[in-house]
């Protein structure tokens, strides 16, 4: 009996590692996406930030994150310690029982940082282009080490959210929601591209300078969402759970394709054209749809919860640029911000457990905590160092002013967009395709 006890443990810890690694590839997904949809002018900073902002996730959640989000706590305020190196000892391992642990507590530790640096990767996208490097790792030191520890710790660390029934699988609103309300925060204190938007209020596109790396980016996070929906089941040491993992995974692919198709649709009957950037917007909206709830859904199901998320992506793209002039040049705040919304409602429908009142309760909580707190730290960094580049260090492109090089040298000149000059008219011309958050009809 010890030796199952020992096999199931190592093998539910062992597939809780490779889950966390898949979910670390995801870093690389939001790499190659942002990467793709930014000028080529901005694509060495974008890449920094990426790296950048994984590494500083993990130093924050190891440091005081992750005993915030776990630690002690009156269900409302949590408390504080840094991650310890012991961890579970055989003996209590052998004993079984409903308190013995199923997999090292280092692996859970694996698994949730890597969360940590994915929300934080929602941020990077949505304010590409014109926000100063050191400002946005400023920022990433305290969302990573309190902002996003703190609501995780009101669900998945057994605070208030949890006791009253609020259901996040995986993190729609935990991780997704959570990226978008800290990013659209930071946008209103930034304002939009020089550029972006005319004197007359017309929308200028902007397309982004390498669209088969936001292809490959997508299929990257569409791949690392498999360890981060499957790895959130926890276990797979028996049958049902077993059967449990492999019905998530079928969800979570029938998820993304459903809002794939579905935002390809709705782009060629909106626009005219079947836009590649919302039909890979949409394949992201599906997953994040998805992420609350992966288990529960029979596939059919999942694949219509995707394409109700693949519809609103579209639709919350277009209206965030042409009527909100929120200016997002990878669409990350419609993916992971409305569409994280849509999923946590979405568990109604066939949770059992689930109640709409608890579901908009931690929906409210996390993104008025999340959105308020955003303002805050962006606001003091703004005041204190600033958060935008000069206007003609915005013109010449964030990586020479940021970086020192560019990702692109052999293309100096000629290649921007709907670029303004400094105190000048526009020298580029609006494009009819757009970027991922420029799609607008004719």
């Amino acid at each position: 009996m010890d030796s199952v006890l020992e096999l199931s443990y190592a093998l539910d810890t062992f597939y809780f590692l490779v889950c966390g690694a898949l979910v670390m590839w995801m870093a690389a997904g939001f790499s190659m996406l942002e990467a793709g949809l930014v000028r080529a002018k901005n694509t060495a900073e974008i890449l920094t930030k990426n790296v950048g902002l994984y590494s500083i996730a993990c130093i924050m959640y190891m440091l005081c994150g992750y005993g915030i989000m776990y630690g002690d706590g009156n269900g409302v305020i949590p408390g504080i310690s840094m991650l310890s190196a012991a961890d579970n000892a055989v003996a209590d391992v052998v004993a079984g029982g409903d308190d013995a642990p199923y997999y090292s507590n280092l692996a859970d530790f694996f698994f949730q940082v890597v969360f940590v640096a994915t929300a934080m990767s929602i941020v990077s996208g949505a304010v590409a282009e014109r926000m100063k490097l050191w400002s946005f790792f400023l920022f990433a030191v305290i969302m990573t080490g309190f902002i996003y520890p703190v609501q995780g710790y009101w669900k998945w660390g057994g605070g208030f959210l949890d006791e009253a029934g609020f259901l996040d699988f995986a993190g729609s609103g935990v991780v997704h929601m959570t990226g978008a309300a800290a990013a659209i925060a930071g946008v209103i204190l930034l304002g939009p591209r020089k550029g972006k938007y005319g004197p007359g209020g017309e929308v200028r596109a902007i397309p982004g300078a390498n669209l088969p790396l936001a292809a490959l980016g997508t299929l990257i996070l569409w791949l690392g969402w498999f360890g981060f929906n499957g790895g959130s089941e926890l276990k797979v040491s028996n049958v049902v759970e077993a059967n449990a993992v492999a019905l998530v995974f079928v969800n979570t692919n029938m998820a993304a394709a459903g809002g794939l198709v579905a935002a390809l649709l709705l782009a060629r009957l909106w626009f005219g054209k079947a836009d590649l950037t919302m039909a890979l917007n949409g394949a992201l909206a599906g997953l994040v749809a998805i992420t609350a709830e992966p288990l529960t859904p029979t596939p059919l199901l999942a694949t219509t919860i995707g394409a109700i998320g693949g519809l609103l992506v579209v639709a919350s793209i277009v209206t965030l640029d042409r009527v909100f002039k929120i200016d997002d040049p990878v669409g990350a705040i419609s993916v992971h911000g409305v569409v994280g919304m849509w999923g946590l409602l979405a568990v109604c429908l066939s949770n059992p457990d689930a109640s709409l009142g608890a579901q908009l309760l931690g929906l409210v909580t996390i993104l008025a905590w999340v959105f308020v707190t955003s303002f805050i730290a962006w606001f003091v960094i703004k005041s204190v160092v600033g958060i935008r580049v000069s206007e003609q260090e915005e013109y010449e492109g964030v990586d020479i002013s940021e970086c020192g090089l560019e990702a692109y040298p052999e293309f100096r000149s000629g290649r921007e967009t709907a670029t303004v000059a400094p105190s000048g008219p526009s020298t580029g011309t609006p494009v009819p395709a757009a970027s991922a958050s420029l799609a607008t009809p004719s």
